[in-house]
C-alpha cells in the first residue's frame, strides 16, 4: 500500500497537525513509562538512570506533552466558531506545533542522554506553547460575540499553563511541584469542564428526542473555581480539606451526568462516548471526597493514587479520545457517527481507568500491583495504537467531501 503525505493537506487545519501529534505522543509518553517500569517493577533489567526523577518526567509528559497537543487542535479549531472571530492563521498554528513537537521529541532524548538537552527540549516547548497561546488570544481578543464564558476559561487556563510550564523549565523543586499540581486542577480539569459544559449539551439536543439542555452558569463557576481550592489545599498539604470542595463538585458533576441524559445518549456511540466519558469526573471527585475525609478521620491515604488516575485517564482521556473521534469525523466530511471498531476501542479504553484504580487498592500483593501497572500501560497502548491506525491517515488525506481544512 502506497502511503502518501502532503504537507499542504496536513497543515491544512490545526486539528490535523495537533491530533497527530497528540496520537504520537500517546504512543511514546506511554512506551517510555513503560520502559521504566519494566525496570522498576518488572525485574527484567536494571531500573534506567533518567536525567529526572521518573515520575517527574512522568508527569509532565502526560499532563504537559499529551494532552496539550489536543487542546490547542481543538481550541484552534472551535474558538472561531463559539465567538464568530477569525480563523487561526497557517503562518500561526504551524510553527507553534512545529515547536511543540521538537521539543517533546528531544524531552526524550533529554531523558535518556542529557539534562542540557531536556533544558533545550522544555525552552523549544515553552516557546510553541506561547505561539499556540498568541495565536488563541488574537482569536479571543477580535472576537466580539457576547458570550465568552467558555472561550475565557480557556483562554486563561492556557496563560497559566505556560507559566506552569515555565517554572517546570526552572527546575526548581517547589516550582515543580506546583507545574504537577497545577497542571491538574488549574489546566486540565478547567478547561475539560468548560468544553464539556459547552458542548455535550448541544450534541446532546441534536440527537436525543425532547431534550432540554441543562447548561447551568453556577456550575461553570463553581467546579473551576472549587479546581483552584483543591490545588492550592493540596500544594499546602491540606489534603485532609479538600473534601470540602470535592464534595460539591461531585454533586454537581453527578447531577450534570444525570441532567444531560446518559443513558439516552448509549443510543449513539458518537455520544455515548461523550456521556461516558464525563461519567467519570463525578466517580473521580467521590473518590478524593474519600480520600479526604478517610485521611481526616485516620490520617491514611487508603485510595492512594486511584482518585488521580480516575480523573486523568478515566475523565480527561476517555472525554479527549471522544472529541477527537468526533472532532476527526466532522472536520474530514466523513459521516458523524462511528463504526464497531471505533466504539470497541473506546470501551476497551474503559478498562485502562478501573485497573489503575484497583491497582491502588489497600492490602494488594506488591507483584500484583507492578503487573497491574504494566498490564494497564499495555492497555492503553492496544487502545491508541488501533486508534491511531485507524484514524492517523485522515490528517494527511483530503478531506472526503471536497471541501477546505
Amino acid at each position: 500500500m502506497k502511503l502518501t503525505i502532503s504537507w499542504d493537506t496536513f497543515s491544512a487545519a490545526p486539528h490535523r497537525m495537533f491530533f497527530f501529534g497528540g496520537i504520537v505522543q500517546s504512543i511514546l509518553t506511554l512506551t517510555w513509562w513503560l520502559i521504566d517500569l519494566a525496570g522498576r517493577y518488572g525485574t527484567l533489567y536494571v531500573p534506567i538512570s533518567w536525567a529526572i526523577v521518573p515520575t517527574d518526567a512522568h508527569a509532565f509528559l502526560m499532563i504537559y506533552g499529551f494532552f496539550p497537543f489536543f487542546i490547542f487542535g481543538f481550541l484552534m479549531t472551535t474558538f472561531p466558531r463559539w465567538m464568530n472571530g477569525d480563523e487561526v492563521e497557517r503562518s500561526a498554528y504551524v510553527p507553534a506545533f512545529i515547536l511543540l513537537a521538537a521539543g517533546s521529541l528531544l524531552f526524550y532524548e533529554g531523558l535518556i542522554f542529557s539534562f542540557i538537552l531536556l533544558k533545550i527540549a522544555l525552552i523549544l516547548f515553552l516557546a510553541g506553547w506561547g505561539m499556540g497561546l498568541y495565536a488563541l488570544l488574537r482569536v479571543y481578543l477580535r472576537a466580539k460575540h457576547p458570550d465568552k464564558r467558555h472561550a475565557t476559561i480557556a483562554s486563561v487556563v492556557m496563560v497559566v499553563g505556560w507559566l506552569l510550564v515555565a517554572g517546570f523549565t526552572s527546575d526548581e523543586a517547589h516550582l515543580v511541584a506546583i507545574a504537577k499540581v497545577g497542571g491538574i486542577w488549574l489546566i486540565l480539569l478547567p478547561v475539560f469542564f468548560a468544553v464539556s459544559h459547552r458542548m455535550i449539551p448541544f450534541f446532546s439536543a441534536n440527537v436525543i428526542p425532547d431534550y432540554k439542555i441543562v447548561r447551568p452558569d453556577w456550575v461553570l463557576a463553581l467546579i473551576p473555581g472549587f479546581a483552584l481550592v483543591h490545588g492550592i489545599l493540596e500544594l499546602t498539604g491540606l489534603q485532609a480539606l479538600t473534601w470540602l470542595v470535592d464534595l460539591p463538585m461531585a454533586a454537581s458533576a453527578i447531577y450534570l451526568t444525570r441532567a444531560w441524559r446518559l443513558r439516552e445518549s448509549l443510543a449513539v456511540p458518537i455520544l455515548g462516548m461523550l456521556h461516558i466519558g464525563f461519567a467519570w469526573l463525578g466517580i473521580a471527585l467521590l473518590l478524593y471526597t474519600i480520600q479526604s475525609l478517610d485521611l481526616l478521620m485516620t490520617g491514611q491515604l487508603i485510595l492512594a493514587k486511584a482518585p488521580l488516575h480516575a480523573l486523568t485517564i478515566g475523565y480527561f482521556t476517555s472525554i479527549l479520545l471522544a472529541m477527537a473521534t468526533r472532532v476527526t469525523l466532522g472536520h474530514s466530511g466523513m459521516a458523524m457517527k462511528v463504526d464497531r471498531l471505533t466504539w470497541g476501542i473506546f470501551l476497551g479504553f474503559q478498562a485502562v481507568p478501573m485497573l489503575r484504580i484497583i491497582s491502588e487498592l489497600p492490602g494488594l500483593e506488591p507483584t500484583l500491583r507492578s503487573h497491574l501497572y504494566l498490564c494497564t500501560g499495555l492497555v492503553w497502548l492496544a487502545c491508541f495504537g488501533l486508534w491511531t491506525y485507524k484514524f492517523a491517515p485522515i490528517y494527511w488525506k483530503p478531506r472526503s467531501d471536497g471541501g477546505a481544512g
